[in-house]
This record gives structure tokens, C-alpha cells and sequence, in this order.
């Protein structure tokens, strides 16, 4: 199961997340191309491997485990994937 980004990341886009994935799949990281046009960053559902250091890092507490991810908030969990599709 991976974690999810969700609206609270919106405009602010902190990499602090980024930062402190062990496997890099947090996108797009400031360093890439696309980071200033997109409008949140995403989490690779197939990439992620569930350690927890990315809600810790999470300033604006934008990231859930997928399957607590508030009722209101389960859109962000295709919007997610489909950003790796």
C-alpha cells in the first residue's frame, strides 16, 4: 500500500518530502523539469515501500497511508497514480 499527496500540498509544493524518500519516488523534485508547472507533488504508487519518512517530513500534513486517506480526499488517490500512468 503507498502513500498518497493530497490537496494541502497544492501551491505549496514543500520538498522537504522529497528529501527524505529513501527511493526517490516523490515527483517532481525542484531539480526537475516540471516542478514549477505542476500544481502538487506525487507519490509512485509502485515505487513507494511504505516507511513513513514522508508524512513525518510532510509541513502542511498533505500525506496519508492509502487507506487513510480521508473520505473527501480519495480523489488524490487516482490523481496520483495516474500522474505515473
Amino acid at each position: 500500500m503507498a502513500y498518497v499527496i493530497t490537496e494541502a500540498c497544492i501551491g505549496t509544493k514543500d520538498s522537504s518530502c522529497t528529501e527524505v524518500c529513501p527511493v526517490d519516488c516523490i515527483h517532481p523534485t525542484p531539480d526537475e523539469g516540471g516542478f514549477e508547472a505542476a500544481d502538487q507533488l506525487f507519490i509512485d504508487p509502485d515505487e513507494c515501500i511504505d516507511c513513513d519518512a514522508c508524512v513525518e517530513a510532510c509541513p502542511v500534513d498533505a500525506i496519508y497511508s492509502e487507506d487513510q486517506v480521508p473520505g473527501d480526499l480519495q480523489s488524490y488517490i487516482a490523481k496520483n497514480a495516474a500522474h505515473y500512468a
